[in-house]
């Protein structure tokens, strides 16, 4: 896997998120879409922490400080990973990793905040993202044991996946 492309990949998505924010009213940003589901507020919180606890991950495995694994990606890691996508399919958070990562309604401030420590974490891990031991695997809750390539991957698909939610969010505000 070729990282500048990666890199250029998330830094597009996470500006694509910032430059998102300008455009969604002040009043709807923490509102709960008709129909139901995420706010655009829960949605940012949920895609910036998630960002945060990859790079955390994808380091661990970079500095060896997850110990190597034998074990790897599930069947689902292995498709997401090879497809560069979810499945077409609307998958819940499962309950323990819900409460794990603390959703909550952001404000567009906390998000641009979030946004710029995301930016920074990608650029620390970069460097050593490459020449990582693909045995140092660190725990996701559906895919498996993942190495800092697989995590650093993992940041761009989900990125990009949460992207496809806020639009679906926009259709049920009618911005």
């Amino acid at each position: 896997m070729k990282i500048a492309p990666q890199r250029k990949a998330i830094d597009a998505a996470l500006d694509n998120y910032r430059s998102q924010l300008d455009t969604i009213p002040d009043e709807l940003f923490a509102e709960t879409p008709p129909g139901g589901g995420w706010s655009f507020a829960e949605v940012y919180s949920h895609i910036l922490q998630a960002t945060l606890a990859s790079t955390i991950a994808a380091e661990r495995c970079i500095n060896g400080t997850c110990g190597p694994a034998k074990k790897g990606l599930t069947v689902l890691g292995r498709l997401v990973l090879f497809f560069n996508r979810f499945p077409p399919v609307r998958v819940k958070t499962p309950v323990a990793e819900a409460a794990r990562m603390n959703i909550t309604k952001l404000t567009k401030e906390e998000a641009k905040n979030l946004l710029i420590k995301c930016h920074k974490r990608v650029n620390e891990i970069t460097p050593g993202v490459k020449g990582s031991p693909i045995e140092n695997r660190f725990k996701h809750s559906r895919f498996g044991m993942l190495n800092a390539l697989q995590w650093y991957k993992f940041v761009l698909i989900h990125l990009k996946h949460h992207l496809k939610q806020l639009e679906r969010i926009k259709k049920k505000f009618a911005i």
